[in-house]
């Protein structure tokens, strides 16, 4: 019945900008390979194509320009090198730890990066507690975001009802493909790399200290739709 409230069932994670910081370190890193391959991206361009995306994606893109897939001995390299910065400077995204403790919800993470990735961050920044293995990767579906496959398998697998399901997400992708699946969306806004305006938008919360997340999510159950960030 509309007006009712519908409890949440499940909080669905994305990784990369919402639980750790990485999204600062992989576009540092693809500024450097993009002007490798001789398709020089400013950040800012780099984050407005291809932040959310999948590896596939933006491989496809490489790809294109190339005529051919990367060579496997750059391909290694640039792995190599993410994998260095991100035990060099990974963090967790300040107060997710705080908001994970306080939440009673079910949780798991639905991210475009692969699972040994999703794990391996999450162990870097002691988040792996929080999810078990509840980690859900674009690498399962056919269609990543912003199509509601992963989101939609997400909650398939842990037995939710899609409307009764929360996405925290950080890009525009991310937060379309929460819609796309029907589910409340939360928009962290508090990274810096994406415009507030951008997030914004129908059945989506946008917020910027990650802290507040618990009170919102309480809210959004306590209330016949997504709670008023104010």
């Amino acid at each position: 019945m509309a007006g009712v409230p519908t409890p949440l069932q499940l909080v669905i994670f994305d990784c990369d900008g919402v639980l750790v910081d990485s999204e600062r370190l992989a576009v540092e890193l693809e500024v450097e390979r993009f002007a490798e391959i001789g398709m020089p991206m400013t950040a800012a361009e780099i984050t407005e194509r291809f932040l959310g995306r999948s590896a596939a994606f933006v491989n496809a893109a490489i790809a294109e320009h190339l005529g051919g897939s990367v060579p496997p001995d750059r391909e290694r390299y640039w792995e190599d090198r993410y994998t260095e910065l991100l035990i060099e400077r990974l963090r967790p995204i300040p107060g997710v730890a705080e908001a994970l403790a306080q939440i009673t919800l079910p949780v798991c993470v639905a991210s475009s990066s692969g699972p040994d990735s999703i794990a391996f961050k999450l162990s870097l920044c002691g988040l792996a507690q929080w999810f078990g293995d509840r980690i859900f990767s674009a690498t399962q579906v056919r269609h990543g975001k912003p199509a509601p496959d992963l989101f939609q398998l997400a909650a398939d697998r842990l037995g939710a009802d899609p409307s009764r399901c929360a996405v925290i997400e950080d890009s525009p992708v991310g937060v379309r493909a929460g819609r796309a699946a029907g589910m409340q969306t939360f928009a962290y806004a508090g990274g810096g790399l994406v415009a507030r305006d951008l997030l914004d938008g129908e059945a989506t919360i946008v917020f910027e200290d990650m802290r507040r997340l618990p009170e919102l999510l309480e809210r959004a159950m306590s209330s016949a739709g997504p709670a008023d960030p104010s």
